[in-house]
């Protein structure tokens, strides 16, 4: 069979989407996200969304690329590639990644990033194209129909949570706090976010982005901790990020928040919960440990050096 890789179309949007649920079902991926993502995509990022496809047009294979444009060190790039489990062996994979890789390399990539799902066969196929394992990741999901959240309790004297749709007039403050709390993530590429009008068209306006669920730990007026939620309209709630600014952190401002944001997306009528997390921020694991979420797959970054 032949298979042709070309670039994304509009009308594609739901092919991919589909790909990519049925490839990592713990990641939310809507045809409205995407296409919402394709349209903001920062410049210098150089994205080129591809599609591998049969003859008579089915999207068997997906994959997303771009330059780390926010990283600390120039010439990072990253390449993840997603073939439907049903239609893997026809060479779609291998055809997305080759059309990637020379991409990135015209834009200046010399260090690509890959994450691969942690199967033997898998890790052996991005082992064979010269990428070596770098760090690890869970993905982890909650199921709301039965879990028996922690009780919501009062936040401490000073403490109150808010719903980000509290902070629509002027969201600013919680980029700012998006911003310490990004600087410090775990990660292969130290990114800084310091562009407050592409964060609020991209980040805040993101379709996904729920802004009646994503919560806010307000200490003494100032934004200290939170909770992104992030829900596709189906059920499925995931967890963008949680973090505390390092001048708060120690109180337990992100377990309130996050305990707030589940009970809440119950409430609203999500019925799974997802979120990932680095194997190696304990923090955060001990956390998602104590709400009841259990390791659903595992997934490794790989890197690989091409100039």
């Amino acid at each position: 069979m032949t298979v042709i890789v070309r670039d994304v179309r509009a009308e594609d949007a739901e092919g991919f989407a589909r790909v990519r649920r049925a490839s990592v079902p713990y990641m939310l991926a809507t045809a409205e996200q995407l296409v919402f993502d394709w349209a903001h995509a920062h410049p210098d990022g150089h994205e080129r969304p591809l599609v591998a496809v049969t003859e008579d047009g089915e999207i068997i294979g997906t994959v997303q690329q771009r330059i780390a444009h926010d990283a600390q060190e120039p010439g990072i790039g990253s390449v993840n590639v997603y073939v439907d489990p049903a239609r893997q062996r026809l060479g779609a994979g291998a055809a997305l990644l080759r059309a990637a890789e020379e991409h990135l390399a015209e834009q200046g990539a010399r260090t690509l990033y890959s994450w691969v799902m942690d199967t033997p066969e898998d890790r052996a196929w991005a082992e064979r194209r010269g990428y070596a394992p770098s760090r690890s990741a869970h993905f982890l999901r909650l199921d709301l129909t039965t879990a028996e959240l922690p009780p919501l309790q009062e936040p401490p004297a000073g403490v109150e949570l808010l719903p980000a749709e509290a902070f629509d007039a002027d969201p600013r403050p919680i980029f700012e706090l998006d911003a310490v709390t990004t600087a410090d993530e775990p990660g292969d590429v130290g990114a800084s976010l310091d562009d407050y009008a592409h964060w609020r068209e991209s980040t805040w306006n993101h379709p996904l982005h729920d802004r009646a669920l994503t919560t806010i730990a307000v200490v003494d007026g100032v934004p200290a901790a939170f909770s992104a939620a992030q829900t596709d309209g189906l059920g499925r709630y995931n967890s963008g990020m949680t973090g505390t600014a390092p001048a708060f952190r120690g109180r337990g401002l992100a377990k309130f928040a996050k305990n707030a944001s589940l009970h809440r997306a119950r409430a609203a009528g999500c019925v799974e919960a997802f979120t990932s997390n680095d194997a190696g921020n304990e923090p955060m694991l001990a956390i998602n440990k104590w709400f009841g979420y259990e390791i659903g797959a595992v997934e490794v970054r790989h890197v690989r050096t091409i100039g």
